[in-house]
């Protein structure tokens, strides 16, 4: 019997609801894959579509949070809401609804315990182990919606089968489809099997609660009955709040209609949201979007709304649903009023709780409603404007999630037409006429360093001392790639450099003496340098390597107060993570941390605030130089310091994926 790689399979309805949920609140990655991970229908409908042909031969997925990566949050909300239609077709009886807690509950505590096991055993991958604890008796979740008894008994006696055949079919590798075969064997035969396969047979046996499973630890792991029984126990307790979390009762009987009926009650909301929207001409300019969709928002919620775009620093109002309008303009700076809060948080506020500003008193009674809620609208990074709603307290919560729902879509929608417009001709031919001047400019720059450039050579052929020789080599080396940075800018625009594997180690090494010479002159100012004694090598390129370490090098020491500090640059090597051998950048000072004003806008162009001879644009670039590196790069900051923490692709990263 064959089954599909793409499965359309039931999960408890209070599951899918947290997760659509989780996509309304724009919530991180980690939270939606927390939601995701303990549903195997959403697991199976995620590992689908990452590993489908429609991401091409790239290398296949083999962990939820991958998928999410690669999917985004976008086409997930999609994937949830689709199944989400689904789930409403699964017309499921009592004792089905039982069965499929009961299914829920297994196979989250095989997973849970998988990973715990992989974990303790120092299997390389953990995430991999929980996720083909999740999907291991998938077969079971495929028999829960067949009608027939015939098909339903097929899939209980070759679920081992169905989730290796599954396995193989996402992608997932030989040793994942070997550990869903082997699942059942006995543990005599499992004494000198592969890694995975022993973790996943234990799993699914620990997870029963039997004695067998117990003993069978011993057998498979070399694990003691008291560690073994601690890790049960523990197990048990994290599904318990899961499921509290979730609203899912382990213990009582179970029948999910009634959560079911507020899956539908959600969807119907999104459908409305949805059909008000294409009622408004959304081919028109943005602020002539915003202003038409008023119209919907007051049909979808009911409610009395004004509509207010953003032009330069002031939100202007555009429409409304009140009659004629006044003319109103007002800085987008926050001061105190929901309105300018909202637009300056990117989030919803409301006026409930609050003592009302002369604007909030203003938009009131033009609204003539004793309350107002304001929602942004949030297109990519910007906000091009934003609703205010006239409310009263007896149905906040239902107005605001309608709104809410309502304002994603129009930011999805005038996001998706920002992206796609492309420059004018004007701006084509302005774009030219600053590219020929750029060439220009790098002509007349390249002339003084060549000069520079000959003189080094001259001075080092009279000079005997060879310390000074090397450090007139770097400067010259120095020279040379500010050189060449400037002619690859004039022709392409971009930065390119080798392909071959640098040394991050000694790019830091080369530039450790220029770095003490210029930005560490000062006695009260000191840099060290904790370098790994493993090899360094990424898949990067030197200059893009240089340009990252001499910007946050830079940022680290202005950052530093008058009275001095100190910038650390360590490395590491090896770093697993996501499945890839990464190298580990690390560069840290003793300041006194990152505003949050300028926390929120980090690897944003902004106008500098540290005065002539900075551009503002530093942070930017770092964080374009790693994306395009396929490096990954993090901050953290408090009153003790900051620290930028970068992830390099190791050159043999490639390799090993082979192998």
């Amino acid at each position: 019997m064959n089954i599909a790689t793409d499965l359309q399979l039931p999960s408890l309805p209070e599951v899918t609801l947290r997760a659509l949920e989780a996509c309304h609140d724009d919530a991180n990655y980690r939270t939606i894959s927390d939601i995701v991970s303990s549903d195997t229908a959403l697991v199976a409908r995620i590992l689908a579509l990452a590993n489908s042909a429609l991401y091409g031969p790239a290398t296949h997925i083999r962990s939820v949070d991958q998928a999410l990566l690669r999917l985004g949050t976008r086409r997930f909300h999609t994937l949830v809401l689709t199944a989400a239609l689904r789930q409403l077709l699964f017309e499921l009886g009592a004792d089905e609804w039982q069965q499929l807690r009961d299914f829920w509950r297994h196979s989250l505590t095989t997973a849970l315990t998988a990973r715990a096991l992989a974990t303790l055993t120092s299997y390389p991958d953990p995430d991999e182990a929980f996720l083909l604890g999740m999907i291991h008796n998938i077969g079971e979740l495929i028999a829960i919606k067949t009608p027939t008894a015939e098909a339903k008994q097929h899939y209980f006696t070759h679920q081992a089968d169905i989730a290796a055949d599954l396995a193989t079919a996402w992608g997932l590798g030989p040793m994942a489809a070997d550990a869903m075969r082997y699942q059942q064997a006995l543990p005599s035969e499992l004494r000198d099997a592969g890694h995975l396969v022993k973790i996943i047979s234990l799993s699914t046996r620990l997870a029963l609660s039997d004695a067998s499973g117990v003993s069978a630890a011993s057998t498979i792991l070399g694990l003691n009955e008291e560690l073994t029984r601690e890790i049960s126990r523990r197990i048990g307790h994290e599904v318990s709040g899961v499921a509290a979390s979730l609203g899912i009762p382990t213990d009582a009987s179970y029948n999910g209609d009634s959560a079911t009926l507020k899956l539908k009650q959600t969807i119907l909301r999104e459908a409305i949201a949805s059909q008000a929207l294409s009622m408004a001409d959304l081919s028109a300019e943005p602020d002539d979007v915003l202003a038409e969709t008023v119209n919907s928002l007051t049909l979808v919620t009911g409610c009395p709304a004004l509509c207010f775009g953003h032009s330069e620093e002031l939100l202007v109002l555009l429409s409304g649903t009140i009659g004629e309008l006044p003319e109103l303009a007002i800085s987008a700076k926050p001061g105190g009023s929901v309105l300018t809060e909202a637009f300056h948080l990117g989030e919803p506020v409301s006026l409930e709780g609050r003592t009302p500003t002369v604007l909030d008193r203003q938009l009131m009674s033009l609204l003539h409603a004793p309350s107002l809620l304001a929602i942004p609208v949030n297109a990519g990074k910007e906000c091009p404007g934003i609703f205010a709603l006239g409310t009263d307290e007896s149905h906040q919560a239902t107005t605001l999630e309608l709104a809410r729902l309502f304002t994603r879509q129009v930011g999805q929608t005038l996001e998706s037409r920002l992206s796609l417009t492309g420059p004018t001709l004007e701006e084509t031919l302005r774009d030219q006429i600053h590219r020929d001047q750029l060439r220009k400019q790098v002509h007349e720059v390249s002339n003084p360093l060549t000069i520079i450039r000959q003189y080094i050579h001259q001075l080092r052929n009279r000079l005997a001392d060879s310390d000074v020789q090397q450090e007139l080599d770097i400067i010259r080396e120095e020279l040379d790639r500010a050189g060449d940075l400037l002619v690859q800018m004039s022709q392409s625009g971009s930065l390119q450099d080798s392909a071959e594997p640098v040394s991050l180690n000694g790019e830091i090494e080369s530039l450790d003496r220029i770095l003490g010479d210029t930005l560490f002159s000062l006695e009260e100012r000191q840099l060290e340098l904790r370098l790994a004694r493993n090899s360094t090598q990424i898949a990067g390129h030197a200059s893009a390597v240089r340009q990252v370490v001499i910007n946050l090098v830079r940022n680290a020491v202005e950052a530093l107060p008058e009275s001095g500090g100190k910038v650390t640059i360590g490395t590491s090597a090896p770093v697993w993570q996501n499945q890839r051998t990464w190298v580990e950048l690390e560069i840290s000072d003793t300041g006194p941390g990152i505003p949050e004003a300028v926390g929120k806008q980090l690897f944003s162009p902004v106008k500098t605030t540290k005065g002539e001879g900075h551009s503002g644009l530093g942070l930017s670039i770092v964080k374009q130089l790693v994306d395009d590196m396929e490096g990954i790069i993090a901050c953290r900051t408090g009153a003790d310091g900051t620290t930028f923490r970068i992830l390099f692709p190791a050159a043999s990263d490639n390799k090993n994926e082979e192998d």
